[in-house]
C-alpha cells in the first residue's frame, strides 16, 4: 500500500463520525441478542443479564462510515429504571419490549418519561417470531411510536439481520439529524443580527454588497 493511499485511511478514520447509543428496556427482552446480531450478524440466545456491556462497530449509514458505540443495559428487576449517568451518556436510545411480555410495554413507557422531549430514538418490539404468544399487537406498538414521534418496528433478533440492523440505523439517524439542526440554530443565532461583537455583518445570499444601505 503506497502512502497516498496510507493517508487517505488515516482521514477517513479522524473523520469518522461516533454516536453513542443505549438500548433500553426490561429484564429478558431480548437487547443484548438485537446489539450482538447487529454487530456480528450473529444470534446468542444466552446471556448474563447482570452485567452491563459496551460494544463499539464500525458500520455504513447512508453511505457514511460510523463509529456506533452501544450500551446493553441491564435491569436486573421489574423496577429498576436506567440510571441518570446512562441516559446522559448516550446520544440516542433504542427502546425494546416483547412483543410476548406486556410488562415490558408498560415499562418503555416509564424509560420514555425519563428521556429530553427531543430525545433521537426507536421503539422496537423483539420476539416477533412468537406470535402464538403474543400480548402486544402490532397496532398498539405503531399508537405508541407515533405518541414517542419515532420509528417504530417489529423484529426477531433470533432469524433477522438486516431489519434489526435499521432500528440501529434510524436511531443514527436521528442523532446525526438532531446535531445538524442544532450546528443550524446556532448558525442562525450567530448570524441573525446586523453585526456582531466580531465586527461581522450578515449578508443576504444573492446580494452583493452595492445592493445593501451604505453606512
Amino acid at each position: 500500500m503506497n502512502s497516498n493511499a496510507i493517508r487517505g485511511i488515516r482521514r477517513k478514520k479522524s473523520s469518522l463520525c461516533e454516536v453513542k447509543i443505549a438500548v433500553l428496556g426490561a429484564a429478558a427482552v431480548g437487547k443484548s441478542a438485537l446489539s450482538v446480531r447487529f454487530i456480528t450478524r450473529r444470534y446468542i440466545g444466552e446471556y448474563d443479564h447482570q452485567t452491563e456491556n459496551r460494544y463499539k462497530h464500525e458500520a455504513m449509514v447512508d453511505g457514511e462510515p460510523v463509529l456506533f458505540e452501544i450500551l446493553d443495559m441491564c435491569s436486573k428487576n421489574e423496577d429498576d429504571l436506567p440510571s441518570s449517568e446512562s441516559l446522559q451518556w448516550a446520544d440516542g436510545y433504542l427502546l425494546v419490549y416483547s412483543i410476548t411480555d406486556r410488562h415490558s410495554f408498560n415499562f418503555v413507557r416509564k424509560v420514555r418519561q425519563q428521556l429530553p422531549g427531543d430525545a433521537p430514538m426507536a421503539l422496537v418490539g423483539n420476539k416477533a417470531d412468537m406470535v402464538h404468544l403474543r400480548q402486544v399487537s402490532t397496532d398498539e406498538g405503531e399508537i405508541l411510536a407515533k405518541d414517542f414521534e419515532c420509528w417504530f418496528g417489529e423484529v426477531t433478533a433470533a432469524e433477522q439481520v438486516t431489519q434489526v440492523a435499521d432500528a440501529f440505523h434510524e436511531v443514527c439517524r436521528e442523532v446525526l439529524g438532531l446535531r445538524r439542526r442544532s450546528k443550524q440554530s446556532l448558525l442562525d443565532r450567530v448570524l441573525g443580527g446586523k453585526s456582531t461583537g466580531l465586527g461581522l455583518r450578515a449578508y443576504s445570499r444573492g446580494k452583493s454588497d452595492s445592493a445593501l444601505p451604505k453606512d
